[in-house]
C-alpha cells in the first residue's frame, strides 16, 4: 500500500508526503530523519492521509495537494 500524508509541524505549517509504511515514515520525521523541512520544526503530528494501490498514483496526488493553498489543504484536513 501506498500513502499520501499531511503533517502539521510544530510552527503550525503543513507538510506533505508520500511513502510505502506511513508509520516508520511518521517516526522517521519525528526522530529528525525525515524530510530536511521537517527536522527543524518537530515535532510533526499526521492529520491527514490517504491510500493508493499504486505507487505512480500516489506520487501524482502528492503533487496535486502541494498546489493547493494552506486554506484548501486545511479544508481537506477537516472534511476527511
Amino acid at each position: 500500500m501506498n500513502y499520501v500524508y499531511m503533517l502539521e509541524c510544530s510552527d503550525g505549517s503543513l507538510y506533505t508526503g508520500w511513502t510505502n509504511n506511513l508509520e516508520k515514515r511518521i517516526a522517521a520525521h519525528n526522530n529528525g530523519k525525515g524530510a530536511k523541512y521537517t527536522r527543524v520544526r518537530l515535532p510533526v503530528k499526521l492529520v491527514y492521509y490517504e491510500e493508493y494501490e499504486d505507487k505512480i498514483e500516489a506520487m501524482k496526488r502528492e503533487y496535486e495537494i502541494k498546489q493547493l493553498s494552506r486554506k484548501e489543504k486545511v479544508k481537506l484536513i477537516k472534511f476527511q
